[in-house]
This record gives structure tokens, sequence and C-alpha cells, in this order.
């Protein structure tokens, strides 16, 4: 559950309030409706805006309670949890594919290395 003092990232644009995809911003107030206000700030630390946001537009980057960054994995489960199923079953399929080509590449400089160790010994 967000809390006051999160950071949060945007996974919708808001081309109207000049806000994209992976806009941070750090939640001020709690509404009662499950709907969060986020302020957005500049690199001087500018508001740029405040604006109410609901838990399906924004993922939890940074938490507050833990003073802990969110992990990869954790930022990436929320974002596919929003997603509809059939566009999640593509994302997994890519990571399926990531897992793949890692492993092969993990074989192939073990077998690089053990080529190089066979040289030296012999």
């Amino acid at each position: 559950m967000p809390e006051i003092g999160d950071i949060v990232e945007m996974t919708v644009d808001m081309p109207e309030r000049n806000l994209r995809v992976g806009a941070k911003g750090t939640i001020v107030h709690c509404h009662s409706n499950n709907a969060y206000e986020v302020e957005f700030t500049n690199e001087e630390g500018e508001t740029l805006d405040f604006m109410p946001l609901s838990p399906e537009q924004f993922i939890v980057v940074w938490r507050v309670e833990t003073q802990e960054w969110v992990t990869v994995a954790e930022q990436a489960a929320a974002i596919v949890k929003n997603l509809p199923d059939n566009t999640a079953k593509e994302v997994l399929d890519f990571a399926r594919f990531f897992i793949g080509k890692t492993s092969f590449s993990k074989l192939d400089a073990e077998d690089t290395e053990a080529a190089s160790f066979g040289k030296t010994l012999g």
C-alpha cells in the first residue's frame, strides 16, 4: 500500500500535464477514495504539478517506511500486474527470451574459459 513520502513513477502518459511514463513524484496525501496526491518537481526541487493518481497509474520505486529503493524485480512485477493478460503474457515470453540468451551467454563464457584453461595446461 503506497504511503505519504513514497517516490512513485508514472506508468501512463498525461501529455496534457506534460507528464510522461517514467516521471517520478512523491506522494504527499492519501485520499479516502483510493487516490494519491502526487507532487512532481524538477531537478531544482521546484514544484511542476500536483495531481491525484490511482494506483493503476504509478508504481512505487522508493519506500519511505523502509528507506530503500524497490528492487527491479518488484517494479517489473508491479507493472506487469496492471497490464492486460495478453500483453502480460508477451512480457513473460520476452523475459523467457532473455533468460535463454543469458544462459547461452554464460555457457559460451564457461566454454571459452575452459578452453583457455586447457591451453594453459597443455
